[in-house]
């Protein structure tokens, strides 16, 4: 079983920056499917982006395309996601999730992983 512990959340004005750490134990990340996703209050929870297990293949959602990079550490075992450019309504708990050998653009969906974090929350002041 592979735990996730997500880090780095916190509150930031509009415009700032803040980056996301994801430390998977139990499996190297580079047996993993990475994804972040997130979910703000009353709403449903979103894909955000997702890096394939060989690192290859990356998704964003168009709603953080440009702003937001997901990269990963092999070393650390610990996958990130660099938030530029925030918004107000990038505010919302933001979750790891993982999945062996994950790939292609199922990494889009939660449905397709099988550990998540805690998750971590970040607010964005306007």
């Amino acid at each position: 079983q592979v735990q996730l512990v997500e880090s780095g959340g916190g509150l930031v004005q509009a415009g700032g920056s803040l980056r996301l750490s994801c430390a998977a134990s139990g499996r190297t990340v580079t047996s993993l499917g990475m994804g972040w996703f997130r979910q703000a209050p009353a709403k449903e929870r979103e894909f955000v982006a997702a890096i394939s297990w060989s690192g290859s293949r990356i998704y964003y959602a168009d709603s953080v395309k440009g702003r937001f990079t997901i990269s990963r550490d092999n070393a650390k075992n610990t996958v990130y996601l660099q938030m530029n450019s925030l918004k107000s309504e990038d505010t919302a708990v933001y979750y790891c999730a993982s999945r062996f050998r994950g790939d292609g653009e199922s990494l889009r969906g939660n449905y397709y992983y099988t550990d998540w974090g805690q998750g971590t929350q970040v607010t964005v002041a306007s």
